[in-house]
């Protein structure tokens, strides 16, 4: 029989709606199967869900990322920033995104990330053998602290500075992204951004006067084809790894352990075979991205799917849909860490492939690990959870747990 409801479209498609901020899977299900290249009237743009059509996107060489280029009006252009100003590596295209790639992604490489395991899991055990409480925030004691210091470390801040660099993550991420923006928020993440700014410039002259053996010391010496990063570049990426690197890692910790909780069974089956972690890190990611949306413009008039679509038109891929899309995974909404494909596109695709992936994996093996080996019995409390309202993201403001040691 035929569903005559309205398709969801608009606000409904975000976390600004309390029922997609809580469970988004059956409305990007509904939206896959009635509409798969919908068309947000209300926010310009186009979304796909279905996998081959997010995959392909991503991965397509010649769309664009810069909101400069794309049609006054649409999404891209109102939302994500256009105007006179740089945009961030994130929305860049070639050549400056390559050129800018390419002196950063030596510090991201497997190789490179390898060498913080140990302290990422020393990060861990202090901050996890730390709570002495049997009921606690997750989110406030772990999953938030635990990529703040990873992250902090390796760009060599002061122990000292690493709740002040939480406070301003936080404020950043609530003024973007939103598709309605709180002139309260914009407001605290402009004041949030120029201490950053600051603060990464005097560090930055400090290695220049001083070098040393950390992130930021890496990409003041970062040199290709006799090429270096201007001061503005090297702010600019230790704002995105700041930003993006420590909310992303923290959802992911979050909804890890969440998914684990729901899945007593495969928390047991993770507890009794330790070899499985890798696999159940991306079957996490996979199951509940913490990245759930990301876009392209069309770089030219195009037809996808039958479906005509003009140069400069917005086009708003849902990760969270692709990894759930029935035609490419057997039973998509089982979460199951013995998972033969846990193939997923949580960390985007093609040139904007997210560097900071092998880092996360990282710090989310590490993280459950020390946790589920420092708490024989834990549950979610009665005290419940609270999804966070971050438009791009998705993760908890606050989730509770019981635990014993």
């Amino acid at each position: 029989m035929p569903n005559f409801d309205p398709i969801p479209t608009g606000v409904h498609l975000t976390p600004l709606d309390a029922r997609f901020r809580e469970d988004p899977y059956p409305v990007l299900a509904e939206l896959r199967e009635r509409d798969p290249i919908h068309y947000d009237k209300v926010f310009k743009q186009f979304i796909f869900t279905r996998h081959d059509d997010v995959m392909a996107i991503l991965r397509h060489s010649e769309m664009w990322s810069d909101p400069r280029k794309a049609t006054p009006g649409t999404f891209s252009a109102e939302i994500l920033g256009a105007g006179d100003d740089e945009p961030s590596m994130l929305l860049m295209d070639d050549p400056d995104h390559r050129r800018l790639r390419d002196l950063i992604k030596r510090s991201f490489t497997p190789r490179a990330v390898g060498r913080w395991r140990e302290r990422a899991r020393a990060v861990a055990e202090r901050v996890i053998h730390g709570i002495e409480e049997n009921e606690f925030d997750l989110m406030e004691k772990v999953a938030g602290p635990i990529p703040t210091v990873v992250i902090a470390e390796m760009l060599g801040i002061d122990p000292e500075m690493h709740e002040r660099f939480k406070q301003w993550s936080d404020a950043s991420v609530r003024g973007a992204f939103s598709p309605i923006q709180d002139p309260v928020d914009l407001a605290a993440a402009e004041e949030a951004q120029a201490e950053l700014d600051a603060f990464f410039r005097g560090e930055i002259e400090r290695r220049r006067r001083d070098t040393s053996d950390d992130l930021i010391g890496d990409l003041v010496a970062a040199e290709a084809d006799g090429d270096r990063l201007s001061e503005d570049e090297i702010v600019s990426t230790c704002n995105l790894l700041l930003l993006a690197g420590n909310l992303t890692t923290t959802d992911l910790i979050g909804n890890g352990v969440k998914a684990f909780l729901d899945h007593p069974a495969e928390l047991a089956k993770l507890r009794a075979r330790p070899e499985l972690l890798s696999n159940a890190v991306e079957e996490v990611l996979r199951y509940d991205s913490p990245v759930v949306n990301s876009g392209r413009i069309a770089h030219e008039d195009m037809e996808i799917g039958g479906v005509k679509i003009a140069r400069g038109e917005s086009l708003g891929v849902r990760l969270g849909a692709a990894n759930r899309d029935p035609a490419v995974y057997p039973d998509p909404d089982r979460f199951d860490i013995e998972r033969e494909d846990t193939h997923h596109q949580s960390f985007g695709g093609g040139r904007h492939f997210c560097l900071g992936a092998h880092l996360a994996r990282l710090e989310a093996q590490e993280t459950l690990s020390v946790l589920f080996a420092r708490f024989s019995e834990m549950r979610a409390s009665e005290r419940g959870h609270v999804y966070a309202a971050n438009p791009s993201f998705r993760g908890f403001e606050e989730f509770w747990v019981r635990a014993d040691r």
